[in-house]
């Protein structure tokens, strides 16, 4: 019980430590609005907040769909990938967020556009495949958490090689012969083996 004791309590200064300095390095760089709580209703507020920021990104523009997105990085390619990427939403004509859980190399982004404008629509598509290709040249991957689906299937072959494809063919095949657990939405239709 001591050791656990112990090492909780090492994790705990080792937590506010780091805290500390992320906090020095947002200052020293003019960011703002760094949250971190310890109290539990103060955390919940903060995960409350969290899980409504899309419905916030929809009181912009209440008409608009979102284009939801997320890649990842290795963490000594982040900083670059978020100032690329918010470069380019900024010098957008479509309204874009950036929601952040960045310790994990992670981060979200939300493209409003008309549904009824396909130039809308064509510009969610192009930045997010410049977000994508920009993670993809930094070691990183078209998902952090989203999951692959559709919308970024079209990004696996580059991210993974097709052998690695026709090797995950081949046990989607072996646990699902007859194809009927999440049909289409991984291995590009043209991976055969």
């Amino acid at each position: 019980m001591t050791i656990n004791l112990f090492y909780y309590c090492l994790l705990e200064a080792y937590s506010r430590e780091q805290t500390l300095i992320v906090q020095k390095i947002v200052s020293d760089h003019n960011g703002s609005d760094f949250i971190f709580a310890e109290d539990p209703e103060a955390k919940k507020e903060i995960w409350k907040i969290r899980k409504e920021a899309l419905w916030a990104c929809f009181a912009m523009e209440p008409n608009f769909e979102a284009m939801i997105s997320d890649v990842c990085v290795p963490l000594s390619h982040l900083a670059e990938l978020i100032s690329s990427s918010k470069q380019e939403l900024d010098a957008s004509s479509l309204v874009c967020t950036v929601i952040a859980h960045a310790g994990d190399g992670n981060f979200h982004t939300v493209i409003l556009f008309d549904p009824n404008n396909e130039e809308h629509r064509k510009e969610a598509e192009r930045l997010n495949q410049f977000m994508v290709q920009t993670a993809l040249s930094m070691e990183g991957t078209c998902t952090g958490e989203h999951g692959v689906g559709t919308g970024k299937m079209k990004y696996l072959e580059k991210e993974l090689g097709i052998e690695a494809l026709k090797t995950m063919k081949r046990i989607k095949t072996a646990l699902d012969p007859n194809n009927i657990m999440n049909p289409g939405k991984l291995i590009p239709p043209h991976v055969c083996f």
